[in-house]
């Protein structure tokens, strides 16, 4: 925190460059074919980045309902975008999900398109503010957010 700038201020600044970093990635969203309303992408992110994640364990993290998650889960599978596969034969209940290719190609879309917005945003921010940058963004990620839940540890199999 700049010593200079009282910290509501600060606050508000950090709020605005939140909202324009949202804006850049829903901008990268609606622009990938096919169009994927944002929650799909997230629950394919959420999925391509978690090991062995069921439905369950995909609303945890999602913070929806079992319901919404499953719903969510067939479209995408509808689409060829997801699947679900049973872990082990002798339980069926056990059911991991797994982005296909399809899914994988139009992750990369929005990646793509977000870095290119990205580099755009940040061609006239100097190396040395674009580390610090990077920095503060990857402490809010991984020490200031509210614990998520940890896609990998859902115990309770999908039914």
């Amino acid at each position: 925190m700049d010593h200079g700038i009282p910290s509501g201020v600060v606050g508000q600044e950090v709020v605005e460059a939140v909202e324009e970093l949202v804006t850049l990635w829903f901008s990268a969203v609606e622009d990938i074919r096919p169009r994927l309303p944002p929650r799909q992408i997230r629950a394919l992110g959420a999925v391509r980045r978690g090991p062995a994640v069921n439905v369950s364990a995909l609303a945890q993290h999602l913070r929806v309902g079992l319901p919404t998650a499953s719903r969510l889960c067939d479209r995408l599978e509808s689409a060829g975008l997801l699947r679900r596969r049973v872990r082990e034969a002798g339980d069926r209940r056990e059911v991991r999900l797994e982005v296909t290719a399809q899914g994988h190609r139009i992750l990369g879309d929005v990646n793509e398109l977000l870095s290119l917005r990205l580099a755009t945003a940040f061609a006239g921010v100097t190396p040395a503010r674009r580390t610090r940058l990077e920095q503060v963004l990857r402490a809010v990620h991984g020490d200031l957010l509210p614990d998520r839940p940890d896609l990998g540890d859902s115990a309770a199999g999908d039914r």
